[in-house]
Parts: structure tokens; C-alpha cells; sequence
């Protein structure tokens, strides 16, 4: 079993900066990419940025891009997303997320139901 804490979430102004933290918790070895995603109100889950089990390759959603920096520390089992330049449309709930065994990036990475693990979510608003 594998659990997924995610932290760091907030209110902030427009331009801002936030890191999200998501902390892996499980007693099983083996290899997995990492992902998050984002659900505003309303609307679908959304995919933000991935890395891949080393850190060696990252990909990001288009409306993120150059903005935010995901990175993971596998000695400390957490994932980061460094978020600079907010802006009120990056308001929403974002998830962290495991797809166990993945060792390549496909572009199904994309995919929300590529992942097998989620954490709970943390908000993460941000004012104009």
C-alpha cells in the first residue's frame, strides 16, 4: 500500500510563490513516476506536470509551463512543485499521484487514470 500526503497550500496574492510538498509513505520497493494534478470547481482533474523515477524527466501542462518546476528528493520519498507567477486561474485543489512501476514517460502520463495512488489534495488559492 502506498499513501500520499500532500502540503503546503494557501492563500496567496496574484504573482506569488508557493511549493507544494507530497510526502510518500509505503513499506514496498520498487520504481514509480509522479505526478500532479489540479481540480478547480466544476471543472475535471487536470494534469499539471509529471517526473519520471529519477528526476531525469519532467513534463508540464502547457498553461504551467515556465512557471512551475517539479522536482522529487527520493532519499526524503517526496515530490515538490515549486509554483512562481501565480495567477487566480491556478485557484484549485491539487493532488499528488503515484503510477507504480512506471519507469518511461509516456503520453498517457497525461492521463488521470494512469496513476494508481492519490493524496487527499490540498487548496491552493490564489486572489487577484
Amino acid at each position: 500500500q502506498v499513501q500520499l500526503v500532500e502540503s503546503g497550500g494557501g492563500l496567496v496574492q496574484a504573482g506569488d510563490s508557493m511549493r507544494l510538498s507530497c510526502s510518500v509513505s509505503t513499506h514496498a520497493y520498487g520504481y514509480y513516476s509522479m505526478a500532479w494534478f489540479r481540480q478547480a470547481p466544476g471543472k475535471e482533474r487536470d494534469f499539471v506536470a509529471v517526473i519520471n523515477w529519477n528526476g531525469g524527466y519532467t513534463d508540464y501542462a502547457d498553461s504551467v509551463k515556465g512557471r512551475f518546476t517539479i522536482s522529487r528528493d527520493n532519499a526524503k520519498s517526496t515530490m515538490y512543485l515549486q509554483m512562481n507567477s501565480l495567477k487566480p486561474e491556478d485557484t484549485a485543489v491539487y493532488y499528488c499521484a503515484v503510477n507504480w512501476g512506471q519507469l518511461r514517460i509516456t503520453p498517457e502520463a497525461r492521463r488521470a487514470d494512469e496513476y494508481d495512488y492519490w493524496g487527499q489534495g490540498t487548496q491552493v488559492t490564489v486572489s487577484s
